[in-house]
């Protein structure tokens, strides 16, 4: 017999879509467990609960389903913020100082005292970061970033759970959204908690590390397809349960960028650009700039051309692409490169105004 539906009392705060595009930032490549299931409606697991998201121009609203009344989730310490952080004007010898002060909310009626689902929705989408002042900023030193990111409002970065972010990642090596969402829901329920049944769906937890760290796990996760990520999975696991567990990671937002970095290339599984991942999407760490395939091709085509002779993407290729976008971008360059990454992606090319009226031009020329 099918569950009941549920019904769902959604909440709301002031958000101007400007800032956050709910289509393009859960759909991107950062999480791979939201899913939009009813049009305009995405729903997706966090802390312990399953959440419900929706926006029009100026608002966003939430609701959550957990199986009991859950206990206050820690939010852990938002990113460090400095008063004053130095961008610089490629080209140029100005300098533009721009006063990012912490607190300051990009939306209203965040982080209202006793609403906890408030408060970890809005560490969860960093609310506490001015996406349309970064924008701006970027625009300017960036002739490029303001053309593409036009039709690219609203791309911020999640600031998702370590563990779920890691083992997220392991599973992306050499693979696609799709297959990588199939095989994180497969974590999930083979070796995560069952959270609840909604809408005839049932939702579970990402798992522990001590979880994955079992005996079996790699064969299991061989049976279920994952290949040879399964042993990544399972020995990285293991790794970290030998050492300090979640505790450790979590602390990794208190190392600086290379230390954090070089840390998590300790474990199986996890080179450059995975730990590049990790450290931009949950470590706080907003300059790391994730270099795979896609952003090399970026970097060619558009910001250094004598990357085209190049035939394969060395360490130091690698370090010249992060360290261009970098200068040119400033403290939060892992930003506005994934608002070129979300631009550049084949499903959101044919959404986009210029890609619609190329296609029915070739068309009036087949007829």
């Amino acid at each position: 017999m099918a569950a009941p539906m549920i019904e769902s009392t959604f909440k709301s705060f002031m958000c101007p879509i400007k800032e956050l595009r709910l289509d393009k930032t859960l759909a991107c490549g950062q999480s791979f467990r939201w899913k939009e299931n009813i049009p305009g409606t995405w729903v997706g697991v966090l802390a312990g609960r399953v959440w419900k998201l929706k926006q029009n121009e100026n608002e966003i609203f939430y609701t959550t389903h957990s199986k009991s009344i859950q206990q206050p989730t820690k939010i852990e310490k938002c990113p460090p913020t400095k008063k004053r952080r130095k961008l610089t004007k490629m080209g140029t010898t100005e300098q533009m100082t721009r006063t990012i002060e912490e607190k300051h909310i990009c939306c209203e009626n965040i982080g209202i005292e006793g609403d906890n689902e408030l408060n970890i929705l809005s560490d969860y989408l960093q609310l506490s970061v001015k996406l349309q002042d970064l924008y701006s900023q970027w625009s300017l030193n960036d002739p490029n970033f303001r053309d593409k990111s036009e039709n690219f409002q609203g791309v911020r970065m999640l600031r998702q759970h370590p563990v779920e972010n890691l083992f997220s990642f392991i599973c992306s090596s050499n693979n696609h959204i799709s297959r990588i969402s199939s095989m994180v829901e497969k974590l999930c329920e083979h070796y995560g908690e069952k959270i609840i049944e909604l809408d005839g769906q049932a939702y579970f937890a990402f798992p522990s590390i001590s979880s994955l760290a079992g005996e079996g796990v790699e064969e299991k996760l061989r049976q279920l397809g994952f290949g040879y990520r399964a042993k990544y999975i399972s020995s990285s696991a293991r790794y970290l349960n030998e050492n300090g567990g979640e505790d450790f990671l979590f602390s990794l937002r208190e190392q600086p960028y290379e230390e954090a970095k070089q840390q998590l290339m300790k474990l199986n599984g996890v080179g450059a650009k995975v730990a590049d991942c990790v450290c931009l999407m949950s470590m706080d760490k907003a300059e790391a700039i994730p270099v795979d395939t896609h952003v090399w091709q970026i970097a060619a085509r558009d910001y250094i051309p004598k990357l085209k002779q190049s035939k394969s993407l060395t360490d130091n290729l690698y370090k010249e692409i992060g360290d261009h976008f970098r200068s040119l971008w400033g403290p939060y360059a892992g930003w506005a490169h994934s608002v070129l990454f979300t631009a550049d992606l084949k499903k959101f090319k044919r959404e986009s105004p210029d890609t619609k009226i190329k296609e029915k031009a070739k068309k009036k020329k087949v007829k």
